[in-house]
């Protein structure tokens, strides 16, 4: 009766996992059935929030569905990435929009990270951008390599925004200042919620300097309220024709590109992130999802989710060596 008794509960067991098994496959199958919400952790007219509201747009005409975006600021991209990979229930609806500061660049940052690219499923590379170095409209340097010229000598002088101590900005202002021999403690760092934020510190002369991509500084340079004095790429930005590169400055070791993709969190279904990534290619096929890109200042720059994934892993190990002996590492 015992041996009786138990080969019926095990029956039993086979058979639960076995409607649970379908049941995973249709939910997939049918995916998606309702709102999807893409979290950007970066503050809203940045180039990670302009790049989500593109994707939104297209697939929720692809999909059928209602695709929205919220930002959620704080903590260098943090908190957003905390809420999308951490507290959101992992079922494919809630979408991490994220770039450099919120993975590569926090997790090489920060001793103890609380988010590391182990906590998610990358999706999809969806676009690339050039750094600049811009500063007030009327501030007194020229050129690029004039400005190095007056960190080197004033180093405690020197302001720059950034969303945190291991943001982007920060990258890529101690790349550049490990270059030309400048200790990066030496200078301060002034927080700022994203790009919009920053920009406009420098425009009403609160901060000497921002970096961040070409898109991101376009309408104040483009206004006259700040400076570009150089773009980061090996050739001029039809955005900044007369703007040379760094370098045409004399600076050739200079390597932080912006960057903006997906993410779910760990725990979400393979063929989910399949659907996604499926979909995403499609989308950087299309001829006015490119128009959007170029809108918005953006280049299309597509990888599937296996050599997005490998991508991170390096640019981590890279970023890991530049945070260790610029001191950006706490």
């Amino acid at each position: 009766m015992k041996k009786f008794c138990l080969s019926v509960l095990i029956l039993l067991g086979i058979m639960i996992a076995g409607c649970s098994n379908e049941a995973g496959s249709s939910d997939s199958a049918s995916y998606p059935e309702r709102q999807i919400e893409l979290v950007v952790p970066f503050a809203a007219g940045g180039g990670v929030d302009l790049a989500a509201r593109a994707v939104a747009e297209y697939l929720s005409k692809e999909w059928g569905q209602s695709i929205v975006v919220t930002n959620k600021t704080g903590g260098g991209g943090i908190v957003g990435a905390q809420y999308a990979l951490k507290e959101a229930k992992p079922d494919g609806y809630t979408v991490l929009v994220n770039n450099n500061s919120s993975t590569t660049m926090y997790e090489a940052g920060t001793s103890n990270p609380t988010i590391t690219s182990k906590d998610n499923k990358f999706v999809s590379r969806i676009a690339e951008a050039s750094l600049t170095y811009a500063v007030k409209a009327d501030a007194e340097w020229e050129s690029f390599k004039e400005f190095s010229d007056w960190v080197k000598a004033n180093p405690e002088e020197l302001t720059w925004a950034s969303v945190g101590p291991a943001g982007f900005s920060s990258f890529g202002v101690a790349e550049w200042l490990d270059s030309i021999g400048v200790d990066y403690k030496q200078t301060s760092m002034v927080s700022s919620e994203g790009a919009s934020d920053s920009t406009a510190k420098v425009a009403g002369g609160h901060v000497i300097l921002a970096v961040h991509n070409v898109g991101e500084v376009y309408s104040l340079a483009e206004s006259g309220k700040i400076k570009v004095l150089a773009v980061q790429s090996s050739e001029r930005s039809p955005l900044y024709p007369d703007v040379p590169t760094v370098e045409e400055e004399g600076f050739t070791s200079l390597k932080v590109k912006w960057w903006t993709g997906l993410s779910f969190a760990a725990d979400v279904p393979d063929e989910i992130v399949e659907k996604w990534d499926e979909a995403v290619a499609k989308m950087e096929k299309d001829e006015d999802f490119i128009a959007e890109l170029e809108k918005i200042k953006l280049e299309p720059s597509y990888l599937n989710s296996a050599d997005f994934t490998k991508a991170v892993k390096e640019e981590t190990e890279l970023y890991t060596k530049l945070a260790e002996t610029t001191g950006i590492r706490k």
